[in-house]
């Protein structure tokens, strides 16, 4: 499809792009699910979307080449189930389209080292895992990510805001020294359920990297593995529900992920549950995460690996194609074009 420098195509639909890490085993969590995933297969009916396993990303932090592979098929394989479509969407693998490293490179020429050492993601990673090159230029590979379909908009949650603004800031950068090749990308969120937060510590969001399994709901566990986990939710000694991120902020999670679970309206779930008990909330709780779910477990089962291979292999041959009509522009800004 013929692309302007705008990032629309000549319909006038604006282009987004996004990409989740296959971290660890590879299996996603009711967290990515609501915050970001749900958002994805909406975006496909107004955007033109481009959807990544971004696995470069993931070589950031100590892991097994082994795990890792099979992680980058589960991902791939979990966000089929959900609904991303091929058809409709540009699906691949970061790692298979060299063009994402080339453009980090060119980035990162412009980027500051204090800019970089500055990021929160980095201070906490650096504390856990040891400090190394790419863990500080993971935002941008990020940038050079989002930037290289020449996206007008990126769907994120609260955590990866400041390496979004990062982002604009390279693109206005080097649209000011290199002239005017990349559109600067906005933020998409959804409204409710933005940052799920973790089971067993509100106040911290849910995260494949705590050490309790009871923290998060994989998209994959089993109904009565969800059940069991909210029901042993963390709440509070007071038995109203009603949401208040202040003095109750594990009730107000539990509701935002009921009202995004289970299409209700929190003021509809206050009203039915403020003095139900919270047994009884818990457990509508998680018979509509359950709900939820199911659909994406059976679907997950359905696939066979070869065939999720072969979906990303087309998806990344047809990614290679329109990135490099972007580095094309990118080589000649920056003074590579060669004789």
């Amino acid at each position: 499809m013929t692309m302007t420098h705008s990032g629309q195509d000549p319909s006038g639909r604006k282009r987004v792009f996004s990409g989740i890490q296959p971290t660890g085993d590879g299996e996603l969590h009711l967290g990515n699910l609501i915050g970001a995933l749900e958002n994805w297969v909406r975006m496909q009916d107004e955007y033109e979307t481009y959807y990544c396993v971004v696995d470069l990303h993931a070589m950031t932090s100590p892991y097994d080449p082994k795990i890792l592979d099979q992680a980058r098929l589960t991902t791939a394989k979990t966000l089929l189930a959900i609904g991303v479509d091929p058809r409709r969407s540009l699906f691949y693998l970061q790692s298979q389209v060299p063009q994402h490293a080339e453009l980090a490179w060119i980035l990162g020429t412009i980027t500051s080292i204090g800019q970089l050492e500055r990021m929160t993601q980095f201070k906490e990673k650096a504390d856990r895992s040891g400090q190394n090159l790419g863990l500080l230029a993971y935002p941008v590979l990020m940038a050079a990510d989002i930037v290289l379909h020449r996206a007008n908009a990126v769907p994120v949650g609260d955590d990866q805001t400041q390496h979004l603004e990062l982002t604009r800031d390279l693109v206005q950068r080097f649209n000011g020294r290199f002239g005017d090749v990349f559109p600067l990308p906005d933020r998409i969120s959804p409204p409710v359920g933005a940052r799920v937060m973790s089971l067993q510590d509100p106040t911290a969001k849910m995260s494949k990297s705590d050490l309790d399994p009871d923290s998060r709901v994989n998209l994959l566990d089993s109904p009565d593995v969800v059940r069991k986990k909210l029901k042993s939710a963390v709440t509070d000694s007071d038995r109203t529900v009603r949401y208040d991120w202040s003095e109750k902020p594990g009730i107000a999670n539990l509701l935002e992920i009921f009202s995004v679970c289970g299409g209700r309206p929190i003021p509809d779930l206050v009203a039915e549950f403020g003095e139900a008990g919270y047994g009884r909330f818990k457990e509508a709780v998680a018979e509509s995460v359950v709900a939820r779910l199911t659909p994406i477990r059976t679907r997950f089962k359905s696939l066979e690996d070869q065939e999720v291979g072969r979906i990303m292999l087309k998806g990344a041959l047809d990614a290679r194609s329109r990135a490099e009509s972007t580095m094309v522009a990118v080589r000649r800004a920056v003074g590579l074009t060669g004789s």
